[in-house]
C-alpha cells in the first residue's frame, strides 16, 4: 500500500512541468531595510542557477533558501526558492536593469525596476504574531524566538600556489598552479563565488613581469583526487601556466586571496525549513619564491634557447643537380619555450644558395608540461658538384637544463651534387655592365671648377657681340 502511494506521488510530481519565476522586492525601502530578489522553482529541485545581478547603490549580503510541499486533493506541488538579500549603501533612486538568469538550464528574464531608498524607517516595537511566517526581515536573523539558529562549521580546505621546481636556469620553464583543496572529510559547505572576476585580479598579482607565459587556459573546473601527507583531498585547479624567466632575477609570487561562499548550517535542521545560510570567507595562499640561476659561460649564452630538444630532418632528395632547387626541413621538437626557438645558423658559402625558411610552430599544453615543435623549411639551389654534409651548413645550439650543458643539433644527411659548375653563372648574373667596368680605370682626381667660369664669360661676350652685329645690319637696311 505504501509503495503504491509513493509511486502515485512520484508520478503526480513528475507529471507537472517545471516553472521558474523571479520576484523582486518593493519599489521603496528605508535606508536601514533590506531589498531582495527571489528565484522560485516549482515542481522541481533547484539544482543550479546563475549569479544574481549587481545593483548600483547596493551590496550583496548573501542568500537564503526555502522549500515547501503541498498535497491538495491528491495533487502534489512543491517549490524551492533562493533569495539574494541586498543592503543599500546610501539614499537615492537606483535602477535595476533588465536581466536574465539561467536556472536549472532554463533562462528566465526580469524587466528590472526602479528602487527608491529613503530615510531610515523607525522599527515598530510591537510585532505581528504572523511576522515570522510571512514577512521575515532578513536583518533580524535571530531576533524572534523559534527562528532557525545557524552555526559556523570549521572547514578543512585551503588555497595553495605551487611550482614544479624551486630553482631553474634563466630561460628554463617551471609550471605554476593555483588550486583550491578540499579534504574528503570536510563538513563545511563551500562554493566558488564570481571566480572569473576574482581570477582576473589574482593573475595581475601572480604573473611575473620578467617571464614568458604559456597559459593552460582552464575553462572547466573539475575536481581531481589527490593525497597530501597521506590525507585524501579533492584538488580544484583554477589556474595553471608555465613561466620562462627572461633573465636571472628570482621569481617571487605574493600571497593571494580567493573569496569563497561558505554556508553556515542549521543547528537544528528541519525537513521544510531553511537548513543553511550563505556567508563568505577568503582563503589565502602562501608566498613562494623560485630561484633563477645564470647560464654557464658560452659565446652564445644570451641567444640560445633553453630546454630538452631533438632534431627531426628531411630533404626532398639526396641526389641533386646543380642549378635545380630542393627542399630541406630542420624540425626542432621537445620540451621548452617553443615560441622562443630561433632559426638555425645557415651559411651556404660558395656551394649553395639558401633562402629564408617557412616556419611552422606547434605547442602542446597538457600533463603539466609544455611540449611542441618548430619546423624551418628551406629552399636551396646547389651551385657546385660534389658530396656535402648538411651539418656543415645547418647547426643550432641550445642549453639543456637536465644535463646542465650546451648542446648542438646538426644534420646527419649527406647530399651528392652532379652537373656543371654554376658559380660563374652566379658571377655573371651580378655583372653591372661596361659603364661600371670603366670606373676602376678612370681618373678619380678632383679638379677645380674655376676654368669653367672663364669659359662661361667668354661665351657670353661672344653672344652679345653677335646680337649687336645683327642689330646694326638690321638698322642699316
Amino acid at each position: 500500500m505504501y509503495l503504491l502511494t509513493g509511486l502515485f506521488i512520484m508520478m503526480a510530481t513528475l507529471g507537472r512541468a517545471q516553472e521558474v519565476s523571479i520576484k523582486l522586492g518593493p519599489n521603496e525601502i528605508g535606508e536601514n531595510q533590506a531589498w531582495t530578489i527571489t528565484v522560485t522553482v516549482s515542481n522541481e529541485r533547484l539544482k543550479k542557477y546563475d549569479d544574481f545581478p549587481d545593483i548600483e547603490g547596493f551590496r550583496k549580503r548573501g542568500t537564503s533558501s526555502s522549500s515547501s510541499t503541498q498535497i491538495i486533493n491528491g495533487q502534489i506541488s512543491s517549490s524551492q526558492s533562493i533569495t539574494m538579500t541586498y543592503a543599500p549603501t546610501r539614499q537615492g533612486t537606483f535602477t535595476l536593469r533588465p536581466f536574465a538568469m539561467k536556472v536549472n538550464g532554463k533562462t528566465v528574464r526580469s524587466q528590472g525596476t526602479a528602487i527608491k531608498v529613503g530615510p531610515a524607517v523607525q522599527r515598530s516595537q510591537r510585532r505581528d504574531p504572523f511576522h515570522n511566517l510571512f514577512d521575515r526581515d532578513p536583518f533580524d536573523a535571530f531576533s524572534d524566538r523559534g527562528e532557525t539558529e545557524f552555526v559556523d562549521v570549521k572547514e578543512d580546505a585551503f588555497l595553495a600556489l605551487t611550482t614544479s621546481k624551486y630553482e631553474v636556469y634563466a630561460g628554463e620553464g617551471f609550471t605554476t598552479t593555483l588550486s583550491f583543496y578540499v579534504a574528503d572529510n570536510n563538513r563545511a559547505p563551500l562554493q566558488f563565488y564570481e571566480l572569473g572576476k576574482q581570477l582576473s585580479n589574482i593573475l595581475k598579482k601572480v604573473r611575473p613581469e620578467n617571464c614568458w607565459e604559456e597559459n593552460f587556459n582552464i575553462e572547466n573546473i573539475n575536481g581531481e583526487p589527490v593525497k597530501i601527507n597521506n590525507k585524501r583531498y579533492t584538488q580544484y585547479k583554477v589556474y595553471q601556466g608555465v613561466f620562462y624567466p627572461l633573465n636571472a632575477e628570482d621569481i617571487t609570487f605574493p600571497s593571494v586571496g580567493l573569496e569563497m561562499i561558505k554556508y553556515k548550517v542549521a543547528k537544528n535542521p528541519s525537513f521544510f525549513g531553511q537548513n543553511r545560510q550563505e556567508d563568505f570567507k577568503t582563503f589565502y595562499s602562501r608566498p613562494r619564491t623560485v630561484k633563477v640561476k645564470e647560464l654557464p659561460p658560452h659565446p652564445l649564452k644570451d641567444q640560445v634557447a633553453v630546454g630538452d630538444y631533438l632534431l627531426d630532418e628531411r630533404t626532398s632528395t639526396e641526389e641533386l643537380q646543380t642549378g635545380q632547387s630542393f627542399s630541406y626541413e630542420f624540425n626542432i621538437y621537445g620540451e621548452g619555450n617553443i615560441a622562443g626557438v630561433n632559426k638555425p645558423v645557415t651559411d651556404g658559402g660558395d656551394n649553395f644558395d639558401f633562402y629564408d625558411p617557412n616556419v611552422t610552430q606547434k605547442i602542446n599544453r597538457r600533463n603539466n608540461r609544455v611540449t611542441g615543435s618548430k619546423s624551418f623549411s628551406y629552399f636551396g639551389i646547389p651551385k657546385e658538384p660534389g658530396t656535402y654534409d648538411l651539418k656543415d651548413y645547418f647547426s643550432w645550439v641550445f642549453f639543456n637544463p637536465k644535463t646542465a650543458k650546451y648542446d648542438t643539433l646538426q644534420s646527419s644527411i649527406s647530399v651528392k651534387v652532379t652537373g656543371e659548375s654554376k658559380k660563374n653563372e652566379s658571377i655573371q648574373s651580378t655583372d653591372l655592365g661596361s659603364f661600371y667596368d670603366r670606373i676602376a680605370f678612370e681618373d678619380n682626381t678632383l679638379g677645380s671648377s674655376d676654368s669653367f667660369e672663364w669659359t662661361r664669360i667668354l661665351a657670353n661676350i661672344l653672344i652679345l657681340g653677335m646680337l649687336l652685329t645683327s642689330a646694326y645690319i638690321f638698322m642699316k637696311k
